[in-house]
């Protein structure tokens, strides 16, 4: 079963950055693809950004392109999401997920098999 915990969350200003990072226990991390989503209430869970296994591909969601950017330490067992340039409509719950199917990068949350408890991500206008 493998475990991740995200941390990295807080409160900052819109055009501010901040870098979320997602540690994994158990299973064999350098094996899966990991991806960010975020979820706001009242809304599904929105695809993010998506690494693959080896860190050789990258996927992100139109609306963070170029803001954004996902990495992974293998050694470490951890992948991050560095965000710049926030703006107030990025403010959600930000979960990192584990894909343990390595064919493709997912962008669909059932895509994904196990998942962090999210941290939050406030954005002030």
């Amino acid at each position: 079963q493998v475990q991740l915990v995200e941390s990295g969350g807080g409160l900052v200003q819109a055009g501010g950055s901040l870098r979320l990072s997602c540690a994994a226990s158990r299973g064999t991390f350098r094996s899966y693809n990991m991806g960010w989503f975020r979820q706001v209430p009242g809304k599904e869970r929105e695809f993010v950004a998506a690494i693959s296994w080896s860190g050789g591909s990258t996927s992100y969601a139109d609306s963070v392109k170029g803001r954004f950017t996902i990495s992974r330490d293998n050694a470490k067992n951890t992948v991050a999401l560095e965000m710049n340039s926030l703006k107030p409509e990025d403010t959600a719950v930000y979960y990192c997920a584990a894909k343990t199917r390595i064919i493709g990068i997912g962008v669909r949350p059932t895509d994904y098999d196990y998942w962090g408890q999210g941290t939050q991500v406030t954005v002030s206008s």
